[in-house]
């Protein structure tokens, strides 16, 4: 007899699965999606994961096994591990990390790889023993043993016969089927959604169904989007909210967010969300973002340099060279290196174009390891549902035919898509340029008003457990004496020492 066991994230296609496998409608949306789970697991077994649009984590027993799935670019996240013949998993790995069957020691494997990416890369995670199931996988155990199977990767193969309008009516067309969906679901009658001055989210705005569009602002001008935001909403005749992030507010809300996040994290822009979902749970249960469509398209300017022959990519982000942290880390391990992570990709990706190679990199690595962990844990944290249209494999599935000099038209990037977009957007909007919700963090670390906490934390007891202060010390004198690029490191290492503080203490 199958039974669900976990379930996290939501269905799109659910009408159609539940036509296949007999499931009568109306049902509510907890009981549908674990009749789909169980029936289809029931009928396809471990390739129900082939017919299934969405956003998911979910495992099924059998009554012998346990199966644990995640879909296929990681929107949703799953860990696991075995304890006392059992197999464990969850979305939440503190729910694993807390069991007292398990035993909570620190990999520093994972703290040394943290330090150059910024983020928590592959599949291992900040706790020994405890992992993280990676993107497009599935595991199946019997309480004492793991096996992983790799059901899905990013393949890219361009299909040169076809024009860029082509391409770009293809996306419209799928952006289309996808909103039908979302806008069939008869039981979320009112949704609203994330905006920045961006192309990925005003189309969203442009093709859904939000009734409302919300934005984070700043009073720092140059790190504000708002404006190019409301612009935009009143463009689309939406509604439009906007919610203003003072300095205090931000260092304050840092703690709350590592703590939810359930493992460390150095991406800055993680607190801004936190509080903009925090604002929309105020008024709409459900919300949208854009996510995706960068790593799907190639929307970053990392994806358009040319990487030397002799190097490997090392995903869109990292903030700190071995060199440095080998000077700073106390117990630095030679044998822990940064290409580990990617080594088998890499090998993988070995004759593709250089673009499909770096999409391969940060749709499986960074994409998962970064931004889903950000928005997976933090709108779950706030009470709030986010949907991710734009990471639907079946627009994945026109990005990854697209030829590589399509994309990029000297300084712009994801050209395809923006012509796509032109549909539903004034060119201005469609091909204005990526800014991507900065937060002024650089800024505001300089202020003695904010950053005691940080410092407290930079220079305590728990980090002189780990790094060295005089390295410490000298880098953050030199981040107050002008040398604002240091920004990013000092705060992934205040992200770290506060986590394990609330962990391990």
């Amino acid at each position: 007899m199958v039974q669900v066991k976990y379930f996290s994230g939501y269905i799109r296609n659910y009408k159609k699965l539940c036509t296949e496998l007999g499931i009568a409608l109306p049902l509510s949306r907890e009981d549908r999606e674990l009749q789909i789970i169980t029936k289809g697991f029931e009928k396809w077994g471990t390739e129900i994961v082939d017919y299934l649009y969405g956003a998911f984590a979910f495992a099924v027993s059998d009554g012998d096994k346990v199966y644990c799935f995640r879909d296929q670019v990681g929107q949703k996240q799953m860990f696991y591990t075995t304890a006392d013949g059992e197999f464990l998993c969850s979305g939440d790995i503190d729910e694993i990390a807390s069991d007292p069957r398990v035993t909570k020691k620190l990999n520093r494997r994972m703290l040394q790889q943290y330090l150059f990416y910024g983020y928590p890369i592959g599949e291992e995670t900040f706790y020994e023993d405890i992992y993280k199931l990676r993107p497009g996988h599935y595991a199946e155990s019997d309480g004492t043993s793991v096996k992983l199977t790799r059901y899905w990767k990013p393949v890219f193969e361009p299909d040169h016969s076809k024009t860029v309008e082509d391409f770009a009516e293809e996306i419209r067309a799928v952006v289309d089927e996808i909103f039908d969906e979302e806008r069939g679901d008869e039981q979320i009658p009112y949704k609203e959604s994330f905006l920045s001055g961006g192309v990925d989210s005003s189309y969203l705005l442009a093709a859904g169904d939000a009734q409302a569009a919300n934005t984070v602002g700043y009073e720092e001008s140059g790190f504000d989007e708002s404006e190019l935001a409301r612009h935009t909403a009143e463009i689309l005749g939406k509604g439009f909210n906007v919610r203003k992030i003072g300095a205090q507010e931000y260092f304050d809300r840092i703690p709350t967010v590592i703590d939810k996040m359930g493992q460390p994290l150095g991406d800055a822009s993680a607190v801004a969300f936190s509080i903009g979902c925090e604002a929309v749970r105020a008024h709409a249960g459900v919300v949208y973002s854009g996510e995706g469509i960068d790593e799907f398209f190639g929307g970053y300017n990392a994806h358009k340099r040319e990487l030397p022959k002799e190097w490997t990519y090392l995903t869109c982000s990292h903030i700190m060279s071995e060199d440095f942290i080998k000077t700073f880390m106390l117990d630095y391990d030679e044998n822990v290196s940064a290409e580990e992570p990617i080594a088998a990709l890499w090998s993988e990706v070995q004759g593709q174009n250089p673009l499909a190679q770096k999409l391969t990199i940060d749709i499986s690595l960074w994409l998962e390891g970064d931004i889903y962990l950000n928005t997976d844990r933090t709108s779950t944290a706030c009470g709030i549902e986010l949907h991710t249209p734009f990471s639907d494999l079946r627009l994945f599935n026109v990005a990854r035919r697209i030829p590589a000099e399509y994309q990029f038209d000297g300084e712009q990037n994801k050209c395809v898509f923006r012509t796509a977009a032109l549909a539903k957007l004034p060119f201005e909007v469609a091909f204005r340029k990526k800014v991507g919700f900065p937060v002024p963090i650089r800024m505001w670390l300089k202020n003695e008003k904010y950053n005691r906490p940080v410092a407290e934390k930079l220079f305590g007891e728990t980090s002189k457990k780990f790094f060295d202060q005089e390295t410490m010390r000298d880098m953050w004198n030199r981040y107050l004496g002008g040398e604002e690029f240091l920004w990013n490191r000092l705060y992934a290492i205040y992200a770290f020492l506060l986590w394990y503080d609330l962990k391990f203490r």
